[in-house]
């Protein structure tokens, strides 16, 4: 079955760097979505960046366009989300999530929450 296992969060000073990962494995099926989530206290989880497995098309949240960038590793099965400039309001905990079966781009490019299927652990970022 899918497993995703999210690292590399920590704490930055603002206008810092960081780089997050997330280990995935037991896909059995192509062209799905992979995607970074983030939840700050008291408020609802939101997508950040998602990629297309397919052809690896990326898609951003407004609020970080320009200073984050999700990249996926196939030969190490491994998702990234590099985040530059960072801002108080990027805190919150990162999760890695994987919607559950083939999909579209123009599915992928939505990021809702509900499509997703499975979820890392989580990590946190402190800016």
């Amino acid at each position: 079955h899918v497993q995703l296992v999210e690292s590399g969060g920590g704490s930055v000073q603002a206008g810092g760097s960081l780089r997050l990962s997330c280990a995935t494995s037991g896909f059995s099926y192509s062209d799905y979505c992979l995607g970074w989530f983030r939840q700050a206290p008291g408020k609802e989880r939101e997508g950040v960046a998602a990629i297309w497995t397919g052809g690896g098309t990326t898609y951003y949240a407004d609020s970080v366009k320009g200073r984050f960038t999700i990249s996926q590793d196939n030969s190490k099965n491994t998702l990234y989300l590099q985040m530059n400039s960072l801002k108080p309001e990027d805190t919150g905990m990162y999760y890695c999530a994987s919607m559950g079966s083939v999909t579209t781009p123009g599915v992928c490019a939505q990021m809702r929450r509900e499509d997703f299927a499975f979820w890392g652990q989580g990590t946190q970022v402190t800016v």
